[in-house]
C-alpha cells in the first residue's frame, strides 16, 4: 500500500498465474523480510513452458545496492534450481532495475507492448445493455456446471483460483446465451491492501464477437469492484489488439 499504483504487476495478477500448473509450483521462492516481519522483496521464478521469468519484487523507495542485491541472489537461485536462461519484465520507467540486470549481461529486447491502462473510480461508465437472448451470471451461482475456464486451462482451474487470498467468485463472471453456453467471461480482482481493481482476464468465444457483450462484462465487472471498495482499475493489453484497446 506505499504506493498503489508503483511496480510492473498487482498482487491479483501474479495470483493470476497460479490458475494453470506450473513446473515450478513446488520450487521455494525467495521472499525478504525486515526485523518487524513485514515483506521488503521477494524473487518469483515461474516456469511458462515456453520461457522462464525471473520477476524481482522491491519496495518503491528501494534504492541500487539493495535491488542489486536482491537480482543477485534471485539470479544464483535460478541456477540452483536448474535455470541456465531466464528473462525478466521491466517497467520502462525502472532505470535501477534496467541497469542493474544490463550490469549481469543481459540484453534488452522490445516485444509486443504490453499497454498498462488505469482508471478512477469515479470515472467508470455505465453498465452496457445487455443484448437479448443472454444472461450475466457469476461462477458463485452457477456451481451446478464446470468452472468456464476448465476446458480452455484444464480442470483444476477453480480449485487453484480458490488457494489464491483475492480470488472472489462473486467478481468470477460469464455471459450465458438462451441454450446456456458459454459466450463471454471476466475475472475480476479486489485488492483490498491497495484499494485496486484488476481485469485478469477477459474473453468472449469466438461465434459471440460483435455483440457487445465484452463491453456489458467489463462494465459490469467495474461496477462491482467499485461497490467493493476499489479507488482504481488496472487493464492490461497488447498494443496491436484494436479491439482490445477501444474496449
Amino acid at each position: 500500500g506505499l504506493h498503489p499504483t508503483k511496480g510492473l504487476y498487482e498482487a491479483a495478477e501474479v495470483q493470476w498465474w497460479w490458475a494453470r500448473e506450473r513446473p515450478t509450483d513446488d520450487l521455494g521462492q525467495l521472499f525478504w523480510f525486515d526485523g518487524q516481519g513485514r515483506p521488503t522483496a521477494a524473487v518469483i521464478i515461474t516456469d511458462w513452458r515456453e520461457w522462464v521469468s525471473l520477476d524481482v519484487i522491491v519496495l518503491p523507495d528501494a534504492d541500487r545496492d539493495w535491488v542489486a542485491q536482491v537480482v543477485e541472489r534471485g539470479l544464483g537461485h535460478a541456477v540452483e534450481s536448474g535455470f541456465e536462461k531466464v528473462q525478466l519484465e521491466i517497467d520502462r520507467v525502472d532505470e535501477v532495475l534496467r541497469g542493474v540486470v544490463i550490469g549481469h549481461g543481459f540484453k534488452i529486447e522490445e516485444p509486443e507492448e504490453l499497454v498498462e491502462s488505469w482508471m478512477p473510480a469515479d470515472a467508470r461508465p455505465d453498465i452496457s445493455v445487455l443484448p437479448d437472448g443472454y444472461r450475466l451470471a457469476t461462477r458463485s451461482k452457477t456451481r451446478e456446471r464446470p468452472h468456464h475456464m476448465s476446458e480452455r486451462m484444464g480442470p483444476t482451474v477453480e480449485q487453484r483460483l480458490k488457494q489464491t487470498s483475492l480470488y472472489r467468485a462473486d467478481l468470477d463472471l460469464l455471459v450465458l446465451d438462451s441454450d446456456g453456453h458459454l459466450a463471454a467471461s471476466g475475472l475480476f480482482w479486489f485488492d483490498p491492501k491497495t484499494a485496486t481493481g484488476v481485469v485478469e482476464p477477459m474473453r468472449t468465444e469466438d461465434q459471440h464477437q460483435q455483440r457487445g457483450l465484452a463491453r456489458h462484462v467489463l462494465t459490469a465487472g467495474v461496477d462491482l469492484l467499485v461497490k467493493a471498495g476499489a479507488e482504481r482499475i488496472k487493464i492490461c493489453y497488447e498494443s496491436d489488439n484494436p479491439a482490445s484497446g477501444h474496449l
